[in-house]
């Protein structure tokens, strides 16, 4: 090692899903909407005036604050936007998780929040899911430096109800309480409507998923007005300037298609329990999924070796090579053709596998 490399912050990075540079891919590992984005974000871009982008956005993002306080009935000073839900939750982490004490998260859960407890040095604990991959809210009843979860969990699908989400609130007043809802719109109930009971709160959401806008980078988060100023503060001290013209016009144009958004939405779940009923006859073991993937495992055929088969016919999903989970794979609902496509593959696998 160089003597000036002493001084540099080394951590182990997240590690996204591939972004296949072939043309021809069934892509089914990065949790992405399979439909475009509704229409009136479209015409919002066509309309939009070039000229503005010789000035700054403005640094309070005051179109799309306007438009998820609105459509979400909270006051204005009640969100906080981000460049996508990573931007919004790093934010969280490094405003709120200050003390001596471990942050608390599951085991398994979104590998972004150890990469940002190393980056950011607080000190984490993670609280082992049960044999079911849920949480049990008591293992939070204990000193903590704040919590964080994702529900529907990530890369799990399994969702929490709002009585074990509001426990471990009442058992953690003392600190920040986080929920990552990034996929809570295929079939969760918010935590969000728990904001007037908790001033600890704080609840994020994207339009990654949901809205077909994982190339915009759109995130929001809601809690109290104490929450979001301090939020506030802490961006305008790292960057005041996060969101540029485009997207915030855009993202104000998508909360005005609701239709589109619940159409949408419904086409994905349709198709989630359309394939959870074919994955089922394949023999395929997963849990009651309420996201837009399947977290799957299979008695007769490793993952890894079904992970690497897939791939061979451009058909891309997540294998994770950790403990617990190193025999699942997450699966993507993608469009109902692609699906199908999917599950034909899989037959004749399984078919041929049983048959050696």
């Amino acid at each position: 090692m160089k003597l000036w490399e002493a001084n540099i912050r080394k951590v182990v990075p997240y590690v996204p899903g591939e972004q296949p540079g072939e043309q021809r891919v069934i892509k089914l590992n990065t949790n992405e909407n399979p439909y475009p984005p509704a229409p009136g974000v479209v015409e919002s871009m066509y309309a939009f005036d070039t000229d503005r982008l010789r000035l700054y956005p403005d640094p309070e993002a005051g179109i799309l604050v306007r438009a998820l306080a609105k459509r979400y009935r909270v006051k204005p000073e009640q969100v906080f936007v981000g460049v996508g839900s990573d931007d919004v939750l790093a934010m969280a982490f490094l405003t709120f998780f200050n003390s001596d004490k471990p942050i608390l998260f599951p085991d398994i859960t979104y590998s972004f929040y150890d990469v940002w407890a190393e980056l950011f040095r607080i000190p984490y604990r993670t609280v082992p899911l049960d044999e079911r991959f849920r949480i049990c809210a008591g293992d939070y009843d204990i000193p903590n430096g704040g919590v964080v979860f994702a529900n529907p969990n990530a890369p799990t699908g399994e969702l929490e109800s709002l009585t074990d989400i509001e426990h471990i609130l009442r058992h953690n007043e003392d600190v920040i309480v986080i929920v990552d809802e990034a996929y809570i719109d295929f079939g969760g109930t918010s935590a969000l409507q728990l904001l007037g009971r908790y001033e600890n709160l704080l609840v994020v959401q994207t339009f990654s998923k949901s809205r077909s806008l994982a190339g915009m980078r759109i995130g929001y988060a809601f809690g109290s007005q104490t929450l979001i100023q301090y939020l506030n503060d802490v961006k305008y001290s790292f960057n005041s300037y996060t969101m540029n013209q485009v997207t915030l016009t855009a993202g104000a144009a998508a909360l005005e298609e609701e239709s589109y958004f619940k159409k949408t939405i419904h086409k994905i779940i349709a198709t989630r329990e359309r394939v959870k009923e074919e994955f089922q006859k394949l023999g395929f073991v997963f849990g009651d999924s309420r996201s837009n993937f399947l977290f799957v495992t299979h008695p007769n055929i490793h993952a890894k070796e079904l992970f690497e088969a897939l791939k061979k016919e451009h058909i891309y999903v997540r294998y994770f090579a950790k403990p617990r989970i190193d025999n699942y794979l997450r699966i993507t609902i993608g469009t109902d053709e692609e699906m199908d496509v999917l599950l034909d593959f899989l037959r004749v696998y399984l078919k041929n596998s049983d048959e050696k």
